[in-house]
């Protein structure tokens, strides 16, 4: 059962927690983590949509060009959110599988689903 999104979640974090919680089932830690990660989403995309209307490059305080400081925000933010991400442990979906025979058939999102839930619960 997907876990209910938490409240004020913008477009982009609403997108992550479908993504992920409609593939896996979290424990309260691992929600509060996903959470934090889908706040971020939502932050980097206003800082993104924000940098639309400046300059990529900008004056910096001895007259040099420089890069926007929402360029700088951008990449600390991403990189707090793969971080968070990384703490979930969410392993990679295969959407292939080859059987005994060697014929390679594609798997159904439910057999994805499992396959990565075995992943991921089975040797606890």
């Amino acid at each position: 059962m997907a876990q209910r999104a938490p409240k004020n979640l913008g477009s982009a974090g609403q997108r992550l927690w479908k993504g992920i919680c409609s593939d896996y089932e979290l424990r309260p830690d691992e929600l509060a983590v996903l959470e934090s990660a889908c706040r971020e989403a939502d932050l980097i995309q206003r800082l993104e949509d924000a940098l639309k209307d400046v300059p990529l490059i900008v004056k910096g305080s001895m007259g040099q060009e420089v890069a926007s400081p929402l360029v700088t925000e951008i990449r600390q933010h991403r990189s707090t959110q793969a971080s968070l991400l990384k703490q979930l442990k969410i392993p990679d979906l295969e959407e292939e599988e080859s059987d005994d025979t060697g014929t390679v058939r594609k798997l159904t999102r439910s057999e994805v689903g499992r396959k990565a839930a075995n992943a991921r619960w089975g040797k606890r």
